[in-house]
Order: C-alpha cells, then sequence, then structure tokens
C-alpha cells in the first residue's frame, strides 16, 4: 500500500535530481492499479504538484513527441532523451487521470477533473506545442479533449461532475475548444448507435451544452486561459466563430434521435438559449417542424422556435394553422405547459388579416373544450374568446345568432373535423358558454355573463390569467371574508331536538 509519506519521498527524489526519475513509477503505479481510494487520491494529488513542477521548470519535451524507442536515437542530446521519456510518464498520467473520470467515487471523479484542469491551465502558460510563427495555437485542445471524453460516459449519469466542471466554461477560449470537442465526441460515440437513443450519454451532453453562456458581443469577450499577444488575429476571439461553433455542436447534437423527455427538455430552452446565437437559426427548421408534427407535448413546447423563426426568420409552413387547430383537444386545459401555449396561440391569433371562418372554428373548439374544463382555465379562457371577438368583429354572428342551436344536438359545428375552413364553425353559436354562465363556480358564471353585454374596445390581459392554479383559486376562497349572515334557529333539546321530547326526561345531551 503506498502510503503519503512515499508518495511524498518519491516526489522530492525525482524534483531532486534527475538520477532518480524512474522512481516516478511509483508515483504513477496506484493511478494505473486503481485499487484503495485512499492510495488513488494521493498519488493523485502528487502526480499534480510532479508534472505541475515539471511543467513550470520547463523540464518536458515541447514539440511533436517523438516514440519513446524513437527518442533513444543518437541524434537527441541527454537533456532531450529526459525531456521526451518525462513526456511519455505525463502522458502516461493523463491517460490514468481520464479513466479515473470514470470511476465509481465521486471524489476521485472531482480531483482527476481538477488535475488535469490545473495541467490545461498550466499547459495554456508553459505550452508543449513548438511556435513555429507568431500564429500559432498553443491551447491545450487534446488534454482538453481526454477532459470532455471523460465528462461524457455512455452509461452513467455524469451531471454532478459536469456541474463542478462548468466553472471553467467562463473562459471564452476553454468554452470555444470544448464546444469543438463535444462535436468531435458526439460523432465518435453516435456514429456506433445506428441511431439508436443512448440515455444517458445523451442526457450528459444536454446538462454540459445547454448551461452554455454565450456572449452577445465581441467586446464581452475578454476572458480568456491562454494569454496570446496576437489573440485578436484568431478564430477563438472572433465572436462569428464562437457562433459557428455553437451552431455545428447543436446540430451535430440534434440530428440523432433523443428520447422523449430529453426531446422536451431541447424544446424548452431552444428558443432563447440556442437559435438567438446561431449564425444561420434556419437550419432549425426542420427539427422544428419535425417536432411540431409529432403532436402532444411536443408539439406544443415546439411553437416557441416555431414563432422566433415565422416572425424573424420568414419561415414558410403551409398547414401551419391547421395543425395548431389539431393541437386543441381536452388537454390542452391540464397540461404543464398551458401559459405558453396559449400565450404564442394568443399572438399567432392577433393578425387582423386571419379569415373569419378560421378564428371561429379556434372559438368553437375551444368553446367546446371549456365544458370539461376546469375553474381556472376557464377563467383564462373566456376572455381569452372575447378578446379575439373584439379583432374579429366577423365572428360576432356566433354570439348574436337569434333561434341558434341550443344544445350539441342541434349544433352544425363539426367537432371531429380537421380542417378549419370545413368545421362550419360560423354557421354554429356559442350555446357553450352561454351553459357557464350556471357554471357552480360564481367566478366562472360572472365571467361568462360579459358575453351577454357588448364587449368593450379594450382587450383584457390575459397574461395574468394563463398560469392560474386551482391552488391559488381554493387558497382565494379560502380567504374570502363573508359577511354574517342572521339566522333564526330553535335551540336542540333532548335526544332527537324535538320540543316536548319525552327522551329528554330520561336522556342529556351534556
Amino acid at each position: 500500500m503506498a502510503g503519503a509519506a512515499a508518495l511524498a519521498a518519491s516526489l522530492e527524489a525525482v524534483l531532486g535530481s534527475r538520477s532518480n526519475a524512474n522512481r516516478v513509477f511509483e508515483i504513477l503505479e496506484p493511478l494505473a492499479a486503481q485499487e484503495e481510494e485512499e492510495d488513488i487520491v494521493s498519488a493523485a494529488r502528487t502526480c499534480s504538484r510532479l508534472f505541475g513542477a515539471l511543467l513550470e521548470r520547463r523540464e518536458l519535451f515541447v514539440g511533436p513527441l517523438p516514440a519513446q524507442d524513437a527518442a533513444l536515437a543518437d541524434r537527441y542530446s541527454a537533456e532531450d532523451k529526459y525531456k521526451i521519456w518525462m513526456r511519455h510518464r505525463y502522458q502516461d498520467c493523463v491517460g490514468c487521470l481520464g479513466e479515473l473520470m470514470g470511476h465509481d467515487a465521486f471524489q476521485v471523479k472531482e480531483l482527476s477533473l481538477c488535475t488535469l484542469m490545473k495541467f490545461v491551465e498550466l499547459e495554456a502558460q508553459y505550452p508543449l506545442i513548438k511556435i513555429e510563427w507568431k500564429g500559432t495555437l498553443t491551447f491545450p485542445f487534446d488534454l482538453l479533449k481526454v477532459v470532455v471524453d471523460g465528462l461524457l460516459p455512455v452509461n452513467e449519469d455524469a451531471s454532478l461532475l459536469i456541474s463542478r466542471f462548468q466553472e471553467y466554461m467562463d473562459y471564452d477560449d476553454v468554452r470555444y475548444f470544448v464546444m469543438k470537442a463535444v462535436t468531435a465526441n458526439i460523432g465518435q460515440v453516435m456514429q456506433k448507435t445506428k441511431e439508436r437513443p443512448l440515455p444517458f450519454y445523451q442526457q450528459n451532453v444536454f446538462s454540459l451544452i445547454s448551461p452554455i453562456n454565450m456572449p452577445n458581443k465581441e467586446s464581452d469577450m475578454v476572458k480568456f486561459m491562454v494569454k496570446q499577444e496576437n489573440r485578436e488575429e484568431l478564430k477563438m476571439s472572433k465572436l462569428q466563430a464562437h457562433r459557428q461553433v455553437f451552431q455545428k455542436m447543436w446540430l451535430t447534437f440534434l440530428k440523432h434521435k433523443l428520447p422523449t423527455g430529453l426531446y422536451k427538455k431541447v424544446l424548452v430552452i431552444l428558443h432563447d438559449s440556442v437559435l438567438p446565437y446561431m449564425n444561420e437559426p434556419t437550419l432549425m427548421m426542420d427539427f422544428l417542424t419535425v417536432a411540431y408534427g409529432i403532436g402532444g407535448a411536443i408539439s406544443l413546447l415546439a411553437l416557441n422556435g416555431l414563432f422566433i423563426l415565422i416572425h424573424q426568420h420568414n419561415l414558410e409552413y403551409p398547414d401551419f394553422y391547421k395543425k395548431l387547430y389539431s393541437l386543441l383537444d381536452p388537454s390542452i386545459y391540464h397540461v404543464k405547459y398551458r401559459a405558453r401555449f396559449f400565450h404564442l396561440t394568443d399572438l399567432f391569433l392577433s393578425s387582423s388579416h386571419l379569415p373569419a371562418y378560421l378564428v371561429a372554428a379556434f372559438i368553437k373548439r375551444l368553446s367546446r373544450l371549456a365544458l370539461t374544463a376546469p375553474p381556472e382555465s376557464l377563467l383564462m379562457i373566456i376572455p381569452f374568446i372575447c378578446n379575439l371577438f373584439r379583432r374579429h368583429p366577423a365572428c360576432r354572428v356566433l354570439v348574436h345568432r337569434p333561434g341558434g342551436p341550443a344544445d350539441m344536438s342541434e349544433d352544425p359545428y363539426i367537432m371531429e373535423e380537421k380542417e378549419p375552413s370545413e368545421s362550419r364553425a360560423l354557421e354554429s353559436s356559442l350555446w357553450e358558454i352561454q351553459s357557464l354562465q350556471n357554471h357552480y363556480h360564481p367566478d366562472v358564471a360572472k365571467a361568462a355573463a360579459v358575453l351577454n353585454q357588448s364587449l368593450s374596445e379594450m382587450e383584457d390581459d390575459v397574461s395574468g390569467l394563463l398560469e392560474l392554479s386551482g391552488y391559488e383559486l381554493f387558497d382565494k376562497e379560502v380567504k374570502k371574508k363573508a359577511a354574517d349572515v342572521p339566522l333564526e334557529f330553535e335551540q336542540v333539546r333532548g335526544l332527537f331536538g324535538k320540543k316536548n321530547d319525552i327522551f329528554a326526561e330520561h336522556f342529556s345531551l351534556d
């Protein structure tokens, strides 16, 4: 068992004299053996000090590393032979630490990660890349790639280790090269799966790339790990280059089939964390249109991204409103993303150029679904429908139709029709809202009664009602102060409460 004292002695010997160079194996052995956790931790810390000192003292070979056998040739001096040999030991250490990022103990994983990132920082200061011309890039990309590969295991959740790594992503050059390394890693791993999802791996990739905080302008890019004189000339200092790498990384990630849960997580952040930082957001068109066509919650979540592409990048989606109409089903009032969906539907139906038959179909379908909706949804959807009437006066015929259908049996509206133009909505009336005027919840009945009067010109603000919950409604009712109601009653007397009850003479309620 390698004790801390023995490792410290080996460290002192190796750093003290080159004649003791072979004792480096005493330090590397516990790392390679991967036995006791304490031994691994001690060895990793000792390696950190050893190779950190050797990098600072520039005692590792600089430039393309020759093979160990080739280093024995006469053309290398004794100094170079030592540096080449020690650089190979450094490579062995890096390889062991990369493997230890997959260790069972989190302490070992974390220490391996921090040690490798310390080496990245030191290699940034004391490059092992030979500077042959002024513009030579000295960032230790290969070493960073070892770290990224260790953060993305295929068969286990590495989210805790990834969260520990996030502090390094504040460096603009580290972020740039991490994105390049992730792109390469996805290509290597997913190529072997034949389009089969890898839930752990893909979740790890998402955990690493979703919190990336991209700069908004070039002047924000001031924090670099590698201090290079000609940084302005390098790609990694250009915002355009960052966005290009960011875009390629996301497109590579999204071209592979995702597990359903992860699909939803991606769509939730896509509109504000991904699309604004891409050079060409329209490249997401295929991904979003496919997601929109899937149906259910995934279609609802794809709306945000599609909205940005339609409004800001002139995306044309031929059957967009037909698909939006088909998303209106009974679950729409119960899903977690209800607020987001109705906020976007409100925006899509705000144009005064929409045909009356289309808006009438939406009004009618929402009204029909309202018959089975909970009160918190009804308090939002009734003002929503009223706003549609204000924007599209041609649809008010649904309200003011004497002798119109009084219930479902007489209603010409075809709920099952997928094409809004064929649903015959404009021939119908809003008997559903009339029914809601008898709702058990007084606030719903009061809201539905608004359609009995002429609507004001000013639209209702529904933004505060979009996220209204049943708990809030209940809480509001509980906190209501009811006025005292005077009651006349006869005090109970006797077992059966009758005035001249014979049982009262024999039984007492006390």
